[in-house]
Parts: structure tokens; C-alpha cells; sequence
């Protein structure tokens, strides 16, 4: 390692603002040898004690519903260069799966989540902070894309979670959250002139 201490970058924004395609198009330019990624959704609580009929009652877009102790302790320690045993939830049933994935210390440790600047502990992490703004309604039709296709929802499940728990979510805590941002990412992945700003400063640093 050439580095004494990693740099560690936040990606934060709404649901379906386009945070995954940035964290994807930054792991592509630098390179994901370089790059230690973590999702805040691979740390949402295991909801397996609860019954099922009891899961829709969840706001899984409230700070609540995340284990973010555990990801910050998995931040701490990929800065001590110590490797991590990252969670895997299974979206379908709202719980843990029992195994987990290993990601291993790198210069960069990359993390990508909705609500990562609500959090004072968490905040102070980050030595970079990015927030990707994108409108309301394409956030909307990502997320009720993203939900049929890989999370086996109803499109009117989407819809009434949306307005019962997304939305207010979004006002209260991920919007409020925008001002803590370094940089904002009009667009997302779309705005290649802000991505190669973003990717331009990592690589110096890096070097």
C-alpha cells in the first residue's frame, strides 16, 4: 500500500439517482483493483424474526432500517487495512442470507447509499463527499424498474411505498442531507464532465 491512510468517498443521492451507475463508471476509470467498494444496502437489518405480513409496515428508507454500525466499523477497518466480511440481503424475503462476501483493504474505499450524510459518525468518515441529484420522476421510474426486475415487487407495491414511506423519507433525511456534499452530481452517470472532475482528483491523489 502506498498510501498510510485509504480515501475513503461517499456516493450519496435519492433512490434511483443514478448512484450505482457513478460508483460503476469511477470503479471502471480507476479501476477496481484500486477500489474497496460497500453498499449501505447490503447492511439493512434482518428482518426474518418478524412476520412477513409485518415487513410492509418497514420503512426501509428511514435510518432505522440500516445496521450502520457495522458499516462503520467495516470502514474502520478497511482504513487499518484489515479485510471485511460484508453482509448479502436478499430483497426478496427482507433478510440476511447466511453467507457473506470478503472485501479486501484497497487505497480507495469507495461506499454508495441514500442516507450516508445523515449519520454524524458515519459523515466524518468520508474524505470526499458526493451527492448525485437527479429528478424526482426519473428517480421514481429507475426505482420501479430496478423493484420489478430484480426485487420481485408489484408495481402497485412500488407506487404505495413510494408515497407512504420513499417520498416523505427523501424530504426528511436524503435531501436535507445534500448540503454536507462536496460535490453534486447533476444526472449521475450521464454527466461525464463532473465523472472525469471526480475521476481526474482520485487518480491524483492516488499517485
Amino acid at each position: 500500500m502506498t498510501q498510510k491512510i485509504p480515501l475513503v468517498i461517499g456516493i450519496a443521492g435519492g433512490s434511483g439517482s443514478g448512484k450505482t451507475t457513478v460508483a460503476q463508471e469511477i470503479l471502471r476509470r480507476v479501476g477496481a483493483d484500486s477500489i474497496a467498494f460497500l453498499q449501505h444496502d447490503s447492511y439493512y437489518k434482518d428482518l426474518r424474526t418478524m412476520k412477513a405480513s409485518q415487513h410492509s409496515d418497514v420503512n426501509f428508507d428511514h435510518p432505522d432500517a440500516l445496521e450502520t454500525e457495522l458499516l462503520i466499523q467495516h470502514i474502520i477497518a478497511l482504513r487499518d487495512f484489515k479485510p471485511v466480511q460484508v453482509p448479502i440481503y436478499d430483497f426478496a424475503n427482507d433478510t440476511r442470507k447466511p453467507e457473506t462476501f470478503t472485501v479486501e483493504p484497497k487505497n480507495v474505499i469507495l461506499v454508495e447509499g441514500i442516507l450516508l450524510y445523515v449519520e454524524p459518525e458515519l459523515r466524518k468518515l468520508f474524505d470526499v463527499k458526493l451527492f448525485v441529484d437527479t429528478d424526482a420522476d426519473i428517480r421514481f421510474i429507475r426505482r420501479l424498474q430496478r423493484d420489478l426486475s430484480e426485487r420481485g415487487r408489484t408495481t402497485a407495491s412500488v407506487i404505495e411505498q413510494y408515497f407512504a414511506s420513499v417520498r416523505p423519507a427523501h424530504l426528511e433525511f436524503v435531501e436535507p442531507s445534500k448540503r454536507y456534499a462536496d460535490v453534486i452530481i447533476p444526472e449521475g452517470g450521464y454527466n461525464t464532465a463532473a465523472l472525469d472532475m471526480v475521476t481526474a482528483r482520485i487518480e491524483n491523489l492516488l499517485k
